[in-house]
């Protein structure tokens, strides 16, 4: 037996799979966010461990001989997250997340004044990313900073606390902007021009190689009858890519989660910074991937669904009342600034064109539109960046929405493939990491899922959509311009 550990944001998930890689039982905690200003946002590392226990003992509970026969745990998690710890591991404060803005001060300078970020970290420094993080820090809570012995990502929090080993894998690793992707290791140049030095990060190995050993004591708590080891494991978009059998050159997927990413595998390191392009290593062994990446995708549905006061479900049967062909009103789905292509920060969600008429429906219907707009422009990123894939594999929450990828397939001109079964994400990726680390091969783990149903492009729908996302553009530049 395999287990997949998976610290999320809004959840952490559990998924434990048999030998041959089928899916056994899961189970999941949720998780909260702190938002104590504007633009931050914030997680006690403390309370990832709590749900990562409670869930391992509901899987006990219920799944006993399963959960005894464990032989390797794999994680996944949110990526770019800032854990900063003292020399007893003491957590310092608040873990900075992805989606925390503060640092866009400190992100554009060091963009500007250290090339280097761009070419040996393979990215623009964003807000988003661990090192403008930790120049914040440096500025803002200086006494702070002086303690920090180690600096950890999320899931390599918990993985200190399950094998007493501070290591990360080369996926999650280069979201930080420390690591020499093409490398595959610690640049001492990034790290010295955000006042850091290697000495304060963690060990690094791949996704697919032992990290360290669970400890005896939790492995009893969990009713686990050995001493699995822990395989280094994958940042979440990483992770995923291994749950799809996204592991070849050209593979891809798009994932709609409370972000949303296009994701293409490379057999080299191919970094496109100027123009919004990620690009991380994969969590396998001489593989890398590119990536666009919006900061809000099913996170603009949860905020409609607060001020409507209306459950998902019922402000999509609203919108299905609309014209889904109609494009006004337009959104901006900037709620928390943007990434791809824009890396901005400052950057606002809104409305445009919204008349008396207009009711929850049309705001849904625009608000899945204005979401698919930004895929598009994650998708021409990628294209100008030297290629997309012939067709995306859906993922994430937003995947069940057959309306929301008719859109996207149509604005982007890309086949969209729906996997069948439950979508496991980057947990199941998480598990076959273990299983890989255990010993078996790529070839028989990663394999692609059935799929369910193939959405293509509908060209008279892609026709209207498109005009109105350079509409959106044009709105886009004035307000970005000031005029």
């Amino acid at each position: 037996m395999y287990l997949g550990i998976d610290i999320g944001t809004s959840a952490v998930k559990l998924l434990l799979v048999d030998n041959a890689g089928a899916i056994i039982a899961s189970a999941s905690s949720p998780l909260d966010v702190s938002r104590p200003h504007t633009g931050w946002s914030e997680q006690d590392p403390d309370w990832w461990w709590q749900a990562v226990d409670a869930a391992a003992l509901e899987l006990r509970a219920n799944y006993p001989d399963n959960m005894a026969d464990i032989q390797s745990i794999g994680l996944s998690g949110q990526m770019h997250g800032m854990v900063a710890l003292d020399n007893n591991h003491a957590v310092l404060r608040p873990a900075i997340l992805w989606n925390d803005t503060r640092c866009a001060d400190e992100a554009a300078k060091l963009d500007a004044e250290v090339p280097a970020f761009r070419e040996i970290g393979g990215n623009a420094v964003m807000p988003g990313f661990t090192a403008p993080k930790a120049v914040w820090m440096a500025e803002h809570e200086p006494e702070l900073f002086a303690q920090i012995d180690t600096i950890l990502l999320p899931k390599d929090y918990v993985r200190l606390l399950l094998t007493g080993e501070a290591v990360s894998d080369m996926s999650d690793a280069a979201g930080t902007l420390w690591l020499d992707v093409s490398g595959r290791c610690w640049s001492e140049a990034l790290l010295a021009a955000s006042g850091l030095n290697i000495a304060q990060m963690p060990r690094l190995v791949e996704g697919s190689d032992v990290s360290g050993k669970l400890y005896p004591d939790i492995a009893k708590r969990w009713g686990i009858a050995g001493q699995p080891i822990v395989a280094g494991g994958g940042g979440d978009n990483a992770a995923a890519a291994i749950g799809l059998g996204v592991i070849r050159p050209g593979d891809g997927f798009l994932s709609l989660g409370t972000s949303g990413v296009v994701f293409m595998v490379t057999n080299t390191f191919a970094p496109a910074a100027e123009s919004g392009a990620h690009a991380f290593c994969h969590a396998l062994h001489d593989r890398w991937h590119q990536m666009g990446v919006i900061l809000a995708a099913s996170d603009c549905v949860s905020w409609l669904c607060t001020c409507t006061g209306l459950e998902v479900s019922d402000l999509m049967a609203e919108m299905e009342k609309t014209d889904l062909s109609q494009t006004m009103p337009i959104f901006h789905p900037y709620l928390s600034g943007e990434r791809t292509p824009h890396n901005n920060a400052n950057a606002r969600g809104g409305f445009f064109g919204l008349s008396r008429n207009h009711g929850p429906g049309d705001m849904a219907r625009a608000v899945l539109q204005g979401v698919a707009f930004a895929i598009a422009d994650a998708m021409d990123v990628l294209r100008a960046a030297g290629g997309t894939p012939d067709y995306l594999l859906a993922t994430g929450g937003g995947a069940n929405n057959a309306s929301w990828l008719r859109m996207i397939a149509s604005v982007t001109g890309c086949d969209i493939q729906l996997p069948s079964g439950a979508d496991n994400g980057a947990a199941l990726g998480a598990a076959r990491l273990a299983m890989l680390a255990d010993g078996h091969l790529i070839e028989q783990v990663c394999q692609k899922p059935v799929i369910a149903e193939t959405i293509t492009p509908d060209a008279k729908l892609g026709e209207v959509l498109r005009s109105a996302r350079d509409h959106s553009q044009k709105i886009y530049r004035l307000l970005d311009t000031g005029l």
